[in-house]
């Protein structure tokens, strides 16, 4: 039975790379769709949890992976072996930045050589993580064609970025528009039937290229926008202007504007991270992106002007940051989830701390901070 044979009958064993925000979701609806799936991730604590139906992700409720442990179609391993057994292999892993904010693709890389390991005939592979356009051509092709195996005939392989808004209502994975491009005309069309399968909306675009661009200048527009209100915000301020009803002030023309809402600085794991992968890559090319990276500047300066605001706040009363207690309202980096990933909050305690301020933090979704890339507080809500 070829590949598009066991994808129109849901025979198609679907392996995701990557249990986290994105990939976990995404197992979850190849699943109700009717496909056998495995997940696949390094950390065996979410193996365990899964295994045993409960979920780490609190925002997805325990239902999901209830159903998930109670189904023959599910399975779940760190066994990166087991990727042979799979039809559709699809990598949701992380691209961070690195120090200097260079892009960080030792996940991408480090998944695709797993892959190729196992790499076999009649396969889809899909690569799902933001990043720079020709990742997927320049850093997963050549890992498998050195494999002896040929694109289109033999492997296939595609790119479709993932649009994850955890804690959102009104979307999910299945109803969140899908957007499919190919590293050949082949290989798009199996990856295009595959998502149909699971997602309402697939789009099919020209190439994995275009696909890799288009997340880029969708969370772009965000980042710019956010910068330009946290500008504005700043301005105003200085006027003596509330920002809040100047933006609902101008929220009542019904064409070409959108609100955007200035904050402590930019949270998640796309909006910080993702503008620099483009101004990566210009520069390889030789183009200025001067735009993006002041609009990177503003964001980042945020949570400095943050702490200048409540120093002031505090010498209003006579009071010194030093010896006083403040206290953070919300450590996650948007309402309703516990995903702290580049949340501005952890900056703004450490800088706050720095100044001898007695610093406190309450979010009821993160009882208590963890080690991570850049922060370990050992703080409890």
């Amino acid at each position: 039975m070829d590949l598009q044979t066991k994808i129109d009958s849901n025979a198609a064993k679907v392996g995701v790379i990557g249990l986290g925000y994105v990939g976990l979701p995404l197992l979850a609806a190849f699943h109700r769709a009717g496909f056998p799936v495995v997940g696949f991730d390094v950390d065996q604590a979410k193996i365990d949890a899964l295994h045993r139906g409960e979920n780490y992700l609190k925002h997805l409720g325990d239902t999901l992976a209830s159903e998930l442990k109670a189904s023959s179609r599910f399975d779940a391993t760190v066994d990166f072996k087991r990727l042979a057994e799979c039809d559709a292999i699809i990598s949701c892993v992380p691209t961070p930045l690195g120090h200097h904010l260079e892009p960080d693709l030792s996940y991408v890389e480090r998944t695709a050589d797993d892959i190729a390991r196992t790499l076999r005939p009649g396969q889809l592979v899909v690569l799902e993580s933001t990043t720079y356009p020709r990742t997927t051509r320049e850093i997963m092709l050549p890992r498998f064609e050195a494999r002896g195996l040929k694109l289109g005939k033999d492997f296939f392989l595609a790119y479709s970025p993932e649009r994850e808004d955890p804690g959102r209502k009104d979307h999910n994975t299945q109803s969140i528009p899908k957007l499919v491009g190919g590293i050949d005309a082949k290989s798009g069309e199996i990856a295009v039937a595959l998502y149909r399968k699971a997602i309402k909306q697939v789009i099919p675009v020209s190439s994995a290229e275009v696909a890799e661009a288009a997340k880029l200048l969708e969370n772009i527009y965000r980042a710019v926008n956010i910068a330009l209100v946290n500008e504005m915000k700043m301005v105003l301020d200085a006027m003596g202007i509330d920002v809040w009803e100047v933006i609902r002030a101008a929220s009542t023309k019904p064409f070409g504007f959108q609100a955007f809402y200035p904050g402590p600085g930019l949270g998640g794991h796309c909006i910080p991270i993702d503008p620099f992968y483009l101004t990566w890559k210009a520069r390889e090319v030789g183009m200025p992106t001067r735009f993006i990276e002041l609009a990177g500047e503003v964001n980042r300066a945020m949570p400095d002007y943050v702490v200048q605001r409540a120093t002031l706040a505090l010498n209003d009363r006579a009071k010194s940051v030093k010896g006083s207690k403040i206290l953070i309202l919300g450590l996650a980096y948007k309402p309703d989830v516990d995903d702290v990933r580049e949340s501005p909050s952890f900056e703004l305690i450490e800088k706050l701390m720095a100044l001898g301020g007695k610093i406190d933090y309450h979010d009821p979704h993160v009882p208590a901070t963890h080690k991570m890339r850049h922060h370990d507080l050992h703080m409890q809500s």
